[in-house]
């Protein structure tokens, strides 16, 4: 045998994890996230928002949903007012995601919940919640790990991964992405 072992997905069981919602009500999900939201032809925010709210999101007032966006369960979304979700980002949310007001999730920026346990010889599946909290910016093709809590005001730069807490007020970049600045943000004048 190999001293280091080998995965065998022909055993993989993540039976135990259980989405939310029943498979008729994930099935009619699945038609209108396709029809709706991954669709690069409808741009109304309006029709995005009371369609998430039908399915159990909780989104607050002035929330902006560009085309194109894929958000895996809406009954595991939480999300602030005057936040906007940019074109092609994807909410992979297994678990809940949460994100605060005045939030901005840039073009392709990816929210992930999931993961697999790559140490066990069955590939586990693991899930964690995501929390951005107000004022979060995460930039166009960002990544956002299972676990991580993006702190008041932090900033994931354009192709950066979060793996793990990003502090309030500050700027992060790379893979894996560490703090690079802090953040000031000016007033209005």
């Amino acid at each position: 045998m190999d001293q280091f072992g080998k995965v065998d997905l022909s055993i993989y069981d993540n039976s135990w994890y259980h989405p939310g919602r029943n498979v008729l009500v994930r099935l009619l999900w699945y038609l209108v996230n396709v029809m709706f939201f991954i669709n690069p032809l409808i741009p109304i925010s309006g029709i995005k928002v009371f369609l998430l709210r039908l399915f159990g999101a909780r989104i607050g007032e002035g929330v902006v949903i560009k085309p194109a966006v894929n958000i895996k369960y809406p009954w595991n979304l939480v999300v602030g007012n005057h936040t906007w979700i940019g074109e092609k980002v994807w909410i992979d949310n297994l678990a809940p995601v949460t994100i605060g007001n005045h939030c901005c999730l840039s073009q392709g920026a990816m929210i992930l919940n999931g993961n697999h346990d790559y140490r066990k010889h069955s590939f586990d599946l693991m899930v964690c919640p995501v929390i951005l909290e107000d004022g979060v910016w995460i930039g166009a093709r960002a990544m956002v790990t299972p676990g991580v809590i993006c702190k008041s005001h932090s900033v994931l730069g354009a192709m950066s991964m979060a793996t793990g807490e990003l502090e309030a007020y500050s700027v992060y970049q790379g893979v894996p992405a560490v703090k690079i600045r802090e953040r000031s943000i000016k007033e209005a004048e």
